[in-house]
Protein backbone atom coordinates (compact mmCIF):
# COMPACT_ATOMS: atom_id res chain seq x y z
CA UNK A 1 0.00 0.00 0.00
CA UNK A 2 2.95 2.59 1.02
CA UNK A 3 4.42 2.07 -2.55
CA UNK A 4 1.17 3.10 -3.94
CA UNK A 5 0.44 5.44 -1.76
CA UNK A 6 3.66 7.53 -2.02
CA UNK A 7 4.41 6.89 -5.89
CA UNK A 8 0.81 6.77 -7.06
CA UNK A 9 -0.96 3.89 -9.47
CA UNK A 10 1.34 4.95 -12.64
CA UNK A 11 4.31 5.43 -11.06
CA UNK A 12 4.76 2.30 -9.56
CA UNK A 13 5.36 -0.91 -10.92
CA UNK A 14 5.06 -4.96 -9.69
CA UNK A 15 8.35 -4.94 -8.85
CA UNK A 16 8.38 -2.00 -6.74
CA UNK A 17 5.19 -3.60 -4.89
CA UNK A 18 7.51 -6.79 -4.97
CA UNK A 19 10.44 -5.52 -3.76
CA UNK A 20 8.68 -3.38 -0.66
CA UNK A 21 6.42 -6.71 -0.20
CA UNK A 22 10.04 -9.00 -0.09
CA UNK A 23 8.57 -11.13 -2.43
CA UNK A 24 8.69 -11.59 -5.94
CA UNK A 25 6.72 -10.93 -8.88
CA UNK A 26 5.49 -13.77 -9.61
CA UNK A 27 4.41 -14.56 -6.19
CA UNK A 28 2.18 -11.41 -6.37
CA UNK A 29 0.72 -12.56 -9.83
CA UNK A 30 -0.73 -15.89 -8.06
CA UNK A 31 -2.70 -14.01 -5.96
CA UNK A 32 -3.80 -10.56 -7.75
CA UNK A 33 -4.23 -11.00 -12.04
CA UNK A 34 -2.82 -7.78 -13.11
CA UNK A 35 -1.30 -4.36 -11.25
CA UNK A 36 -4.85 -3.13 -11.60
CA UNK A 37 -6.69 -6.33 -9.31
CA UNK A 38 -4.09 -4.93 -6.44
CA UNK A 39 -4.72 -1.77 -6.59
CA UNK A 40 -8.00 -2.42 -6.21
CA UNK A 41 -7.73 -4.95 -3.73
CA UNK A 42 -6.01 -2.40 -1.80
CA UNK A 43 -8.43 0.19 -2.27
CA UNK A 44 -11.24 -2.45 -0.23
CA UNK A 45 -8.93 -2.85 2.49
CA UNK A 46 -8.62 0.79 3.23
CA UNK A 47 -12.00 1.89 2.88
CA UNK A 48 -12.68 -1.09 5.17
CA UNK A 49 -10.66 -0.12 7.83
CA UNK A 50 -11.64 3.64 7.31
CA UNK A 51 -15.37 2.04 7.64
CA UNK A 52 -14.64 0.28 10.69
CA UNK A 53 -12.80 2.69 12.82
CA UNK A 54 -15.48 5.37 12.77
CA UNK A 55 -18.28 2.64 13.46
CA UNK A 56 -16.94 1.14 16.08
CA UNK A 57 -15.91 4.59 17.59
CA UNK A 58 -19.65 5.81 16.90
CA UNK A 59 -20.96 2.48 18.63
CA UNK A 60 -20.06 3.26 22.31
CA UNK A 61 -21.51 6.94 22.07
CA UNK A 62 -24.42 7.19 23.93
CA UNK A 63 -26.11 10.65 22.45
CA UNK A 64 -25.90 12.11 18.97
CA UNK A 65 -23.14 14.88 20.38
CA UNK A 66 -20.91 12.06 20.77
CA UNK A 67 -21.17 10.13 17.87
CA UNK A 68 -20.44 13.23 15.97
CA UNK A 69 -17.11 13.92 18.25
CA UNK A 70 -16.01 10.06 18.60
CA UNK A 71 -16.76 9.35 14.53
CA UNK A 72 -14.80 12.86 13.68
CA UNK A 73 -11.55 11.69 16.45
CA UNK A 74 -11.81 8.31 15.13
CA UNK A 75 -11.47 9.34 11.47
CA UNK A 76 -8.41 11.90 12.01
CA UNK A 77 -6.45 9.45 13.86
CA UNK A 78 -7.16 7.05 11.28
CA UNK A 79 -5.61 9.73 8.78
CA UNK A 80 -2.28 10.01 11.62
CA UNK A 81 -2.19 6.50 11.75
CA UNK A 82 -2.91 5.12 8.94
CA UNK A 83 -1.20 7.43 6.60
CA UNK A 84 -0.70 5.54 3.86
CA UNK A 85 -4.70 4.24 3.54
CA UNK A 86 -5.61 8.07 3.29
CA UNK A 87 -3.44 8.85 0.72
CA UNK A 88 -4.38 5.66 -1.69
CA UNK A 89 -7.96 6.59 -1.54
CA UNK A 90 -7.58 10.13 -1.40
CA UNK A 91 -4.23 11.30 -2.52
CA UNK A 92 -3.71 13.74 -5.31
CA UNK A 93 -1.14 10.64 -6.74
CA UNK A 94 -4.45 8.11 -6.84
CA UNK A 95 -5.40 5.97 -9.78
CA UNK A 96 -8.03 7.98 -11.82
CA UNK A 97 -9.47 5.46 -13.84
CA UNK A 98 -13.03 4.64 -13.86
CA UNK A 99 -13.00 1.55 -12.07
CA UNK A 100 -11.01 3.23 -9.48
CA UNK A 101 -12.94 6.15 -9.31
CA UNK A 102 -16.29 4.04 -9.11
CA UNK A 103 -14.62 2.07 -6.07
CA UNK A 104 -13.83 4.85 -3.96
CA UNK A 105 -16.89 6.80 -4.76
CA UNK A 106 -18.57 3.13 -3.17
CA UNK A 107 -15.93 3.75 -0.69
CA UNK A 108 -17.52 6.75 0.36
CA UNK A 109 -21.38 5.99 0.15
CA UNK A 110 -20.65 2.76 2.24
CA UNK A 111 -19.41 5.44 4.95
CA UNK A 112 -22.28 7.75 4.62
CA UNK A 113 -24.55 5.12 4.58
CA UNK A 114 -23.29 3.66 7.70
CA UNK A 115 -23.56 7.37 9.91
CA UNK A 116 -26.91 8.60 7.67
CA UNK A 117 -29.10 6.52 10.57
CA UNK A 118 -27.43 8.51 13.21
CA UNK A 119 -28.39 11.90 12.48
CA UNK A 120 -31.44 12.21 14.24
CA UNK A 121 -33.38 14.66 12.91
CA UNK A 122 -36.86 14.92 11.41
CA UNK A 123 -35.78 14.26 7.44
CA UNK A 124 -36.43 11.83 5.38
CA UNK A 125 -33.63 9.23 4.35
CA UNK A 126 -32.49 10.31 1.38
CA UNK A 127 -31.73 13.97 3.36
CA UNK A 128 -29.80 11.92 5.92
CA UNK A 129 -27.88 10.44 3.47
CA UNK A 130 -27.33 14.07 1.66
CA UNK A 131 -25.67 15.18 5.42
CA UNK A 132 -23.67 12.08 6.07
CA UNK A 133 -22.52 12.37 3.06
CA UNK A 134 -21.55 16.28 3.88
CA UNK A 135 -20.07 14.93 7.03
CA UNK A 136 -18.04 12.54 5.56
CA UNK A 137 -16.65 15.06 2.87
CA UNK A 138 -16.02 17.73 5.71
CA UNK A 139 -13.57 15.13 6.98
CA UNK A 140 -11.77 14.25 3.64
CA UNK A 141 -11.47 18.01 2.70
CA UNK A 142 -9.73 18.60 6.07
CA UNK A 143 -7.97 15.88 6.05
CA UNK A 144 -6.75 16.31 2.33
CA UNK A 145 -5.92 20.22 3.14
CA UNK A 146 -3.53 19.12 6.39
CA UNK A 147 -2.05 15.89 4.72
CA UNK A 148 -1.02 17.19 0.85
CA UNK A 149 0.66 20.00 3.03
CA UNK A 150 2.62 18.15 5.54
CA UNK A 151 1.52 19.73 8.29
CA UNK A 152 1.22 17.73 11.45
CA UNK A 153 -1.85 18.14 13.42
CA UNK A 154 -3.52 16.44 16.74
CA UNK A 155 -6.21 14.13 15.89
CA UNK A 156 -7.73 14.79 19.12
CA UNK A 157 -7.89 18.20 18.61
CA UNK A 158 -8.91 18.54 15.14
CA UNK A 159 -11.84 15.95 15.98
CA UNK A 160 -13.09 17.78 18.33
CA UNK A 161 -13.27 21.49 16.66
CA UNK A 162 -14.66 19.88 13.30
CA UNK A 163 -17.65 18.08 15.82
CA UNK A 164 -18.27 21.14 17.47
CA UNK A 165 -18.79 22.92 14.26
CA UNK A 166 -20.89 19.58 12.70
CA UNK A 167 -22.95 19.33 15.75
CA UNK A 168 -23.90 22.85 15.39
CA UNK A 169 -25.26 22.64 11.97
CA UNK A 170 -26.56 19.23 12.40
CA UNK A 171 -28.61 20.82 15.54
CA UNK A 172 -29.50 23.61 13.29
CA UNK A 173 -31.07 20.96 11.20
CA UNK A 174 -32.90 19.24 14.15
CA UNK A 175 -34.26 22.65 14.50
CA UNK A 176 -36.10 23.08 11.14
Amino acid sequence: MQVFARNGFHSTSMNDVADAAGVTKPVLYQHFDSKQDLYLALLEEAGNRLRNTVTKAVASATNGKEQTEFGFKAYFRWVANDHDAFLLLFGSRANRDEESVSTIRRITAETAHAIAPLIAADIDSDHQRTLAHGLVGLAEGASRHLVERGEAFDPEVLGQQVADMAWAGLRAVHRG
